[in-house]
C-alpha cells in the first residue's frame, strides 16, 4: 500500500539524466558517477528514459518504510542521504538511525529488480527522502486560500482596513457623482443597457433627399409638452416600454405613407426575450409626435429591418430573419398590426434585404450573413426578378463586395430614385458596426453589369459625441417624397459604439483588480503583507504537490520577490519623507482606481443625455453677457456648454470693447455675437427676434456646471414654463427687506427668489415683460446701480401671478472661473450686498413684496437636495 500523500517529485525540477555537468556542479557528484537509467523495466515502476527527470517514490512493504530512487542504484542513495544531512541540518535527527541494504522481509524485485534503502525509523526515512527531493534549505511556498492571513494578524487588519477605505471612497463617489445623474425611471421596465447599443429614431425634412435637416430646425412644436421646438429623437425605447412592450432600443425604421398619415415600422429589441420584434407607430403631424400602436410582427427568432412596400394594392413586409436561414415575405391581413406569411423568397440567410423597381426589373440588394472574418458586414449580393414575389435570380457578378467593411456593402435603408437616378444606401462598418451611412449613385445596373459611385449624403455630421443621440453612429435611413413634394426621412442613431456596455463592464472589473493589486503592493511595501513564509509541505495544495516543477518555479519567483522586496521596503520607508510621498501617491492612484471602477460599472454609458418630458425632447438657447476683459472666460464657457445635448445656440451679449469673431470659439453649435451700444445690465433681457427657442438659459460667463445639471434644469422648466427655474436660490425677508446669501436660505429651509445669472425662463414672456412700460422705473434703477437686474426680474414675475413663480434645482457642482482672473465685477461683498438691499426696498415699493418662501426638497426626484457643498465662489454681482 502507498503512504497517504505519496508523490512523484522532481529533484529541483531541473535534474536530467543526460546532464553530466549539471549533476556534478549542482549536487557534487563526479561526472564518472553520473546516474545511468535502469535497463530493467517493471509494469509497476518502470525506470525513466534518457532525458527524463529522476523520480522518487515512497512505498511501504511488510511494515518497513523504503526510500527508493528509481534512476539511481541503491548504492548511491546512502551518499545522497549524507548530502541531505549537510544541506538540511534542520531535518537531521540527533542520531540518524542506521540505514542498511537489503531486507528479506521486503523484497523489491517488483520495482525494477533494484534493492531499496530502508530504516528502522520510517519517519526519519520519510524526512530524509523529502530532503533529498529538494536538496535545499526548507523554504516552502504556501498559497492556501488566506492561509498566510490566518498567521499574520497585521496583514488581516491591513487588508480589511484598505478594502473598507476603498469601499467608502467608491460609495462616496457613487453618491456624490454617479447617483445624481442616474436616469432610472421606475415606470420603465425597458431601456436597459444593451451590448448592441441604445438606438433611437429621428425625423428629417428637406426639399430633396440631399438637403435633409433635423426636425428641430423646422419649427415643429408641441405646447402640451413645452417642446418649442420638438427635437430629435422622436421615438425611443421609452415609447414601447411605456405601452407595455419593454424594449432596450428601437432601430431600422421604415416609413409607410398613407394619405396624410405616417406609419413607422421598426425593430424593437425586447428586454425580456432579448430578440428583435417589429413594432409600429403612427403620426398625424408629419412625424412630430408618434403614437406607439403595438408589435406588428413577432416570431420565435430575431426580426429586424422591416422593409415595407406596396404591390398590386397589397402591403407587404420583408423583414430580416437570418436565424431562420431564409428570406420571408409577409402580407398585411389587417394593416398595420396583423400580418401573414406570404411565401419564402430565397432560402438563404440574407440580411438587410432591400428591393426597388428599376428599368423593367425588380432588384434586390442583400448580404449573406454566413460570411465571417474580413467579409463580415463587407459582402453585397444582387438578385433580380420580374416581380417582387419572385422567382429571384442571382446577378452573375455576385458577390459584388466582400472585403472592406467601410465601403458600405451592407444595406443602410431603402433605395430611392431621384431625378431619374437610382441611389443605394449602405453602412460604413469600419471601426464599429453601423458607424455611418454612405450613399451611392448607381451608374450601371442590368443583368450583366453593376457599377456605383459614392456621393455626398447632405446630412450634417453630429459633433457632440456621446452627448448627441446619434453622435457615435447612425446606420439606417429611409427617405420618401410626400404628396406636397417635400421629402421626409427617418434615421436611427446611437450615442455609444457596438459592445459599449460589455467594454465598460470589463474596464470596471479591470480597474477593480488593479485596485486590489495596488492594495497588496502597498501592504507588501510597508511590511504588512508577505508573499513567502516558512511552512511545512503539508500546507501546500494538492494541486501543487502533484506538479512540483510549477511549485519549484513559484518558490524561486517569490523568493526573488522577497529579496527585491526587502530592498524596496528599505527605500519606501513610511517614516521617511520620500517614503511618505511615494505612499501618498499610491493612495491617490488607488482612489483614482476606485472611482474609475465605479464610473465604468455603475456610471451608465458616460453620456450627459437630455431628459425627456411628455415623450419628447426639445432645445434651448443660452444667453450670456460679457465684455472684452473676460474673453478667456467666454472661450472656456462656449467650448464647454456647446457640447450639451439640448443647447441650440449660444448668444453672447457684448457690452463693451472690441467684439471677437465667431470663428475664434471652439463650438459645435452656432455662436452669435450681439454687440450693444450701451453698457447696461438690462441688455441681457432685451427682446431678440433671432432666438428660435422659447426656452432661454441666462447663464453668466464665469459659471461652469455639468451638462447634466443644465439638462435637469431644462427638464424642470419644461414642467413649469411659467416659472423662473434656476440654480441659485435666495430668501428675501425681514423688515426692512435685507439681501442675504444662499446659506441663510438653507438655514431657514426656504427660498422665494432665483438669481437669473443661472436660470431658465420663457424668452417670449420674460423679455417682453422686462422691456415693458411697467418695468421702466426698475430698469432705470438697474442702470443707476449697475446691479439688481436679476432681482427686478423676480419682482416682475411675482407681480404678474399669484401662483408660484420660482423653482430651484441643485447642481452637483459649480465653479466660478472669474476667480482665476482679475475680471470679476465686484470683489467687495459687503458693498455689493448693501446695494442689493437698497434695490429690494425700492422694487418692493414699485411692484409689491415677494411671496412667502417655498421649502427645499419639495421634488420627488430629489433634484433640490443638496448632496454636497458645491464649489461655488461667486464674485460676479448677478450671482449674489
Amino acid at each position: 500500500m502507498e503512504v497517504p500523500g505519496y508523490e512523484y517529485c522532481v529533484i529541483r525540477g531541473q535534474l536530467k539524466i543526460n546532464s553530466k555537468n549539471y549533476i556534478r556542479r549542482r549536487y557534487g557528484f563526479p561526472s564518472s558517477q553520473q546516474a545511468k537509467p535502469s535497463s530493467s523495466s517493471s509494469p509497476s515502476f518502470p525506470p525513466p528514459p534518457i532525458g527524463t527527470r529522476c523520480v522518487l517514490k515512497i512505498i511501504i512493504s511488510s511494515s518497513t518504510w523504503v526510500c527508493r530512487f528509481a534512476a539511481f542504484p541503491p548504492a548511491r542513495i546512502q551518499g545522497r542521504l549524507r548530502l541531505c544531512f549537510t544541506l538540511c541540518p534542520s531535518l537531521s535527527p540527533p542520531a540518524p538511525p542506521p540505514i542498511r541494504r537489503g531486507d528479506a522481509r521486503a523484497p523489491v524485485a517488483e520495482m525494477g529488480g533494484r534493492k531499496g534503502m530502508r530504516a528502522e525509523n520510517p519517519r526519519a526515512v520519510w524526512q530524509y527522502c523529502r530532503c533529498c527531493l529538494f536538496m535545499a534549505p526548507r523554504i516552502r511556498w504556501r498559497w492556501a486560500p488566506l492561509g498566510f492571513l490566518a498567521r499574520s494578524p497585521s496583514a488581516v487588519s491591513f487588508l480589511l482596513g484598505s478594502l473598507a477605505a476603498s469601499g467608502l471612497v467608491a460609495g462616496a463617489f457613487f453618491w456624490l457623482v454617479i447617483s445624481s445623474s442616474r436616469r432610472s425611471d421606475p415606470t420603465l421596465v425597458g431601456c436597459r443597457p444593451d451590448s448592441e447599443g441604445s438606438w433611437s429614431v429621428g425625423v428629417y425634412y428637406g426639399k430633396s433627399p440631399f438637403s435633409l435637416s433635423p426636425i428641430e430646425l423646422h419649427g415643429s412644436s408641441n405646447a402640451n409638452n413645452s417642446a418649442w421646438p420638438i427635437a430629435n429623437p422622436v421615438l425611443t425605447c421609452a415609447s414601447p416600454s411605456r405601452a407595455g412592450y419593454p424594449s432596450n432600443f428601437v432601430a431600422d425604421p421604415f416609413l409607410y405613407v398613407q394619405d396624410s398619415v405616417l406609419y413607422l415600422f421598426f425593430e424593437s429589441k425586447g428586454t425580456t426575450t432579448m430578440k428583435g420584434d417589429i413594432g409600429v407607430a403612427r403620426s398625424f403631424d408629419q412625424g412630430g409626435t408618434w403614437e406607439f400602436l403595438g408589435i406588428a410582427l413577432e416570431e420565435d427568432w430575431h426580426l429586424s429591418y422591416p422593409f415595407v412596400f406596396s404591390y398590386q394594392n397589397q402591403i407587404y413586409m420583408m423583414p430580416e430573419g437570418n436565424k431562420k436561414g431564409e428570406l420571408r415575405l409577409y402580407r398585411a391581413v389587417n394593416f398595420p398590426l396583423k400580418w401573414a406569411l406570404e411565401k419564402v423568397l430565397i432560402r438563404k440567410p440574407l440580411i438587410d434585404a432591400s428591393l426597388i423597381q428599376y428599368e423593367g426589373h425588380y432588384w434586390l440588394f442583400a448580404s449573406d450573413f454566413t460570411r465571417f472574418g474580413i467579409e463580415k458586414n463587407a459582402e453585397l449580393e444582387i438578385w433580380y426578378s420580374s416581380s417582387p414575389l419572385g422567382p429571384w435570380k442571382q446577378h452573375p457578378k455576385n458577390p459584388i463586395y466582400r472585403v472592406d467593411k467601410s465601403l458600405g456593402a451592407r444595406n443602410g435603408g431603402r433605395p430611392f430614385i431621384y431625378e431619374g437616378s437610382l441611389y443605394r444606401l449602405g453602412q460604413d462598418c469600419g471601426g464599429t458596426y453601423g458607424r455611418r451611412i454612405q450613399i451611392y449613385k448607381v451608374e450601371k445596373l442590368n443583368r450583366e453589369e453593376f457599377k456605383e459611385v459614392p456621393v455626398k449624403l447632405g446630412i450634417e455630421e453630429p459633433k457632440k459625441g456621446r452627448n448627441a443621440w446619434n453622435g457615435i453612429r447612425y446606420h439606417h435611413l429611409d427617405t420618401q417624397q410626400l404628396p406636397s413634394g417635400n421629402w421626409i426621412a427617418v434615421m436611427d442613431g446611437d450615442r455609444v459604439p457596438s459592445g459599449d456596455s460589455t467594454t465598460r463592464f470589463l474596464l470596471g472589473c479591470t480597474f477593480t483588480l488593479l485596485l486590489l493589486s495596488l492594495i497588496m503592493s502597498i501592504g507588501f511595501f510597508v511590511g504588512a503583507v508577505n508573499c513567502c513564509v516558512t511552512s511545512s509541505r503539508r500546507n501546500e495544495s494538492s494541486w501543487l504537490r502533484t506538479r512540483p516543477h510549477i511549485n519549484l518555479r513559484a518558490r524561486r519567483y517569490l523568493a526573488g520577490m522577497n529579496r527585491y522586496g526587502s530592498s524596496i521596503r528599505a527605500r519606501v520607508n513610511p517614516k521617511t519623507c520620500s517614503g511618505k510621498v511615494v505612499l501618498s501617491f499610491l493612495v491617490l492612484v488607488g482612489i483614482a482606481f476606485a472611482c474609475t471602477s465605479v464610473h465604468f460599472l455603475l456610471g451608465g454609458n458616460g453620456a450627459e443625455e437630455a431628459y425627456m418630458f411628455g415623450g419628447q425632447y426639445s432645445q434651448f438657447t443660452m444667453v450670456t453677457m460679457t465684455y472684452e476683459a473676460r474673453i478667456w472666460n467666454l472661450k472656456l464657457y462656449v467650448k464647454h456648454y456647446s457640447r450639451c445635448e439640448s443647447v441650440r445656440e449660444i448668444v453672447v451679449v457684448w457690452n463693451k470693447g472690441k467684439p471677437p469673431s465667431e470663428e475664434e470659439f471652439d463650438s459645435v453649435v452656432p455662436v452669435r455675437i450681439r454687440v450693444e451700444e450701451l453698457n447696461s445690465l438690462n441688455n441681457r433681457f432685451k427682446v431678440d427676434p433671432l432666438i428660435k427657442t422659447r426656452a432661454v438659459l441666462e447663464l453668466d460667463d464665469d459659471i461652469m456646471m455639468a451638462c447634466d445639471d443644465i439638462e435637469k434644469g431644462f427638464r424642470v422648466w419644461r414642467e413649469n414654463p411659467d416659472r423662473l427655474v434656476g440654480f441659485y436660490p435666495r430668501l428675501v425677508d425681514g423688515s426692512p427687506l435685507q439681501y442675504r446669501n444662499e446659506r441663510y436660505a438653507r438655514g431657514e429651509n426656504g427660498y422665494n427668489a432665483i438669481l437669473t445669472g443661472a436660470a431658465f425662463m420663457d424668452s417670449e414672456y420674460a423679455f417682453k415683460r422686462y422691456g415693458s412700460q411697467e418695468a421702466m422705473e426698475g430698469r432705470a434703477l438697474v442702470n443707476q446701480f449697475f446691479n439688481c437686474e436679476d432681482l427686478l426680474m423676480n419682482f416682475l414675475y411675482s407681480n404678474a401671478s399669484s401662483e408660484r413663480t420660482v423653482e430651484y434645482v441643485h447642481p452637483a457642482w459649480a465653479i466660478d472661473t472669474s476667480k482665476l482672473s482679475t475680471a470679476a465685477i465686484s470683489r467687495n461683498t459687503q458693498v455689493h450686498y448693501d446695494i442689493r438691499t437698497n434695490c429690494l426696498s425700492k422694487f418692493s415699493a414699485l411692484y409689491g413684496a415677494l411671496p412667502s418662501k417655498w421649502e427645499f426638497a419639495s421634488r420627488a426626484d430629489g433634484w433640490q437636495i443638496m448632496r454636497k457643498q458645491s464649489a461655488k465662489i461667486h464674485w460676479c454681482c448677478s450671482c449674489y
